[in-house]
């Protein structure tokens, strides 16, 4: 049973490259909040470039926090759109020799520069990584919508990762249909859950997500997601005070 705290490295550039002494305190105030956060959850995710733009690995992310908390279950994204076969294997075996826990194999968003799409997809990779024998050594992960089309991911399930990580979802009545019909096959289900409030309100209108459903009450929501499935991710881009105050509560 794990509740797991969703974060996002330091951005590497903004106008232009970042100065090391704004990474190190870009990187100084992600410990503070780890720090924190850590003593109210049992899991972290660490994002991949999420949009595209370039922060630090969260390999690399994920490593900080594991020196200083061995019990800490961590996992990562990791994108293929601008990436080859080679750096991929390279970087789940810098995670299998780091100690980190799984891996979330995705697509990712397109950069805003570079290359846009290697051509490589998800669910091949994982079959890719499972063939070197990787999946004995470290979690392998998907990502699945919020309202599946089950007909339409059968190569997800070939693939067979240890399990699942939802998009966004916004209802018990989404985490129920998927907790039935993938549970039962041996996949692990971590539903997404986006946390209400004014400053993650932008990231909402992007995802075309309606809280409506769990907004004025958000822990019974959490609480009753985390009973159905065994494990929930929530996300709080913008808000990391309102996460803790959840957090919080939710360990209370």
């Amino acid at each position: 049973m794990t509740i797991r705290y969703e974060l996002n490295p330091p951005k590497v550039k903004e106008e232009s490259l970042l100065s090391h002494e704004d990474l190190e305190n870009a990187l100084q105030k992600l410990k503070e909040r780890v720090l924190k956060i850590e003593k109210l959850c049992n899991g972290i995710h660490i994002t991949d470039s999420v949009l595209g733009i370039p922060r630090i690995s969260p390999i690399t992310t994920g490593t900080l926090i594991r020196n200083h908390n061995s019990k800490m279950e961590i996992t990562v994204s990791l994108r293929v759109r601008d990436r080859n076969l080679t750096s991929l294997v390279q970087s789940i075996s810098d995670a299998i020799l780091l100690g980190l826990n799984g891996i979330l194999i995705l697509k990712g968003d397109p950069p805003p520069e570079g290359p846009k799409d290697s051509k490589l997809v998800p669910s091949q990779v994982v079959k890719y990584f499972k063939q070197l024998n990787l999946g004995e050594k470290i979690d392998l992960f998907l990502s699945l919508p919020s309202n599946p089309n089950f007909d339409k991911i059968h190569n997800k399930i070939e693939a067979k990762p240890t399990g699942f990580v939802t998009q966004v979802i916004h209802s018990v009545e989404q985490v129920s249909r998927i907790v039935d019909y993938l549970k039962p096959q041996g996949f692990k289900i971590i539903p997404c859950i986006l946390l209400p409030s004014k400053e993650n309100a932008p990231s909402a209108k992007y995802l075309n997500l309606d809280w409506s459903s769990y907004s004025d009450n958000p822990i019974d929501f959490i609480k009753e997601i985390h009973k159905i499935a065994g494990d929930v991710l929530i996300t709080s881009p913008n808000d990391f005070n309102g996460a803790y105050e959840t957090f919080t509560k939710l360990a209370s």
